[in-house]
């Protein structure tokens, strides 16, 4: 007997709502996007206090985003060889760069990522891509 009540009483909870939802599907309208295809932006966040302050007296245009792209790819080839085979200072290389040479990350993306490889080769008194001295 439980069980009749159960069930007729699910079913009046089922019915409406089904009902309901197809209601509902009949409002819906197929509205054309019209948001770029490549419209993701990216945002590169620096939690070293001092990284900030020293991009400062770096300018954006000083470079061109080709030119800060084709440095990133080395940078962080280099950057992930060393985190992928530990050795000398193995401990600064604390995470894996999945930076992709086919995603198109914009000139504020590509030059914050620049300066920051610059900034940890300064800080910490190494070079990523030996001869590189370009300010």
């Amino acid at each position: 007997m439980k069980r009749i009540l159960f069930f007729t009483g699910l079913f009046f909870l089922i019915v409406p709502l089904a009902l309901n939802a197809q209601d509902k599907k009949e409002n819906l309208k197929v509205v054309k996007d019209t948001i770029a295809a490549d419209s993701t932006e990216y945002e590169l966040v620096v939690l070293d206090p001092g990284f900030e302050s020293w991009l400062l007296s770096k300018p954006m245009n000083m470079h061109s985003e080709g030119f800060y792209e084709s440095h990133n790819r080395m940078f962080v080839s280099e950057w992930n060889s060393r985190y992928t085979n530990p050795g000398r200072n193995s401990n600064l290389y604390e995470s894996y760069i999945d930076y992709r040479p086919e995603i198109h990350y914009g000139l504020e993306f590509n030059y914050r990522l620049y300066y920051y490889f610059k900034y940890f080769e300064e800080v910490n008194g190494v070079d990523l891509i030996p001869g590189d001295r370009m300010k």
